[in-house]
């Protein structure tokens, strides 16, 4: 007899979507296809030979610890190196306001397990960071976008009248995923008014703030209210994705709760890579690899930038980010980058559909675009490709 399992699914998991970038994945990898889709750091940037002594060392002096199970909270010297940063700029927080996470993705989850029950409101941008979105809606929580930073204040003020408070505000200060765009200090202090105002929570995802090609550097949120900020960092963009590793920096009470939720979610994240990661800190090697890094992207970042103003079509725009891996094309209002796409892997070039990273279903007319990941003649030749498809697009729309 054959089993139908979607009947025994949980409300959570009927709830659960897939990710439309991992969904792109088996297409954008196909043989001569340039894809700017991904979030994919360059591996150019991957300390290789720095990592072979490191791990050398720490197998050879901490092996068995580093093979064994570790604490949930997290290696102790790792978590003291990124306090220590933190410190530097403007936190007071120690090690144990820190938690490590298995990358920043599970603390995005681990944080809506702890907070969400279903029905609750959550305040987001548009447009916001997709894998929240996702991570937010498992828990069935309800999200309410807010365009401009104007609107924040109507938003919650209308949610609070109908008698649903929301939980928490969702925000990615710096070089935003998928606009690249950083909020201003005003933006940040109005933020934090209105978080004080109707005492609701913010959550601060910062996994790009370190990669910023010029500009003054902005405040945590977190040092400007610590009392209602958490602040979620990761080292998948800035050292080694494949490590997983992430954090939450919180208030200690709150460091308790997502450590009750991280036991029964994977115990602890990997020892090893938490051992190799802290020698790598305190060597001082993170922040000279980063130096590197951020040239790196800079250079990209003015490439495409500078091919999107030679190649696209009147009518197309696009943001200007001071940092991060990505920027936000829009196209003309009656465009639909569903269609476009389908002409544009066909030309063999590949983007994000920008429409799911808005949790009101607007944004059909946009697309995010990726610098990071791909060789120099790659963003030339894939700009030229993109400015082809939509004239094409375009062309048959008219």
């Amino acid at each position: 007899m054959q089993v139908d399992f979607n009947e025994f699914l949980s409300e959570s998991a009927k709830c659960m979507k897939p990710s439309p970038i991992r969904a792109l994945l088996n297409v954008v990898n196909q043989p001569g296809v340039i894809s700017f889709a991904g979030g994919f750091p360059n591996p150019a940037t991957f300390p290789i030979e720095d990592l072979k002594t490191i791990m050398m060392e720490v197998l050879e002096e901490e092996g068995t610890k580093a093979l064994q199970y570790g604490g949930t909270d997290g290696n102790a010297q790792l978590r003291e190196e990124l306090a220590k940063r933190y410190v530097r700029d403007g936190l007071d927080v120690d090690k144990d306001n820190i938690i490590i996470t298995t990358a920043s993705q599970q603390a995005i989850d681990l944080t809506a397990k702890v907070l969400l029950d279903p029905g609750d409101i959550v305040i987001c941008g548009l447009p916001s960071y997709l894998g929240a979105l996702q991570a937010f809606g498992t828990y069935q929580a309800k999200l309410v976008g807010a365009e401009k930073d104007e609107e924040l204040e109507a938003v919650v003020r209308a949610m609070c009248l109908a008698g649903k408070k929301p939980k928490f505000i969702y925000a990615i200060p710096d070089f935003q995923n998928p606009t690249g765009l950083t909020m201003t200090i005003e933006q940040r202090e109005y933020m934090v008014r209105i978080a004080r105002k109707y005492d609701i929570l913010i959550l601060e995802d910062s996994p790009y703030k370190e990669i910023r090609f010029e500009g003054e550097h902005m405040p945590y949120i977190y040092s400007m209210a610590p009392e209602r900020t958490i602040l979620l960092g990761t080292f998948s963009k800035t050292f080694a994705p494949g490590f997983r590793l992430g954090w939450i920096v919180a208030p200690k009470e709150f460091i308790g709760k997502i450590n009750i939720a991280k036991q029964s979610a994977d115990l602890c994240s990997p020892t090893f890579d938490q051992m190799v990661a802290a020698r790598y800190m305190k060597k001082g090697l993170f922040e000279k690899n980063l130096v590197g890094t951020v040239e790196m992207y800079r250079g990209k970042r003015d490439l495409m930038l500078k091919a999107l103003e030679e190649y696209m079509p009147e009518g197309v725009s696009w943001t200007k980010p001071d940092g991060g891996l990505f920027l936000l094309v829009k196209l003309p209002e009656w465009c639909d980058a569903r269609e476009l796409f389908d002409i544009a892997i066909k030309k063999n070039v590949a983007f994000v559909i920008g429409e799911a990273f808005f949790c009101d279903g607007s944004g059909k007319n946009t697309f995010r675009v990726n610098y990071s990941f791909m060789d120099d003649e790659g963003i030339v030749e894939g700009v030229k490709r993109l400015a082809s498809a939509i004239e094409e697009f375009i062309f048959m729309k008219k």
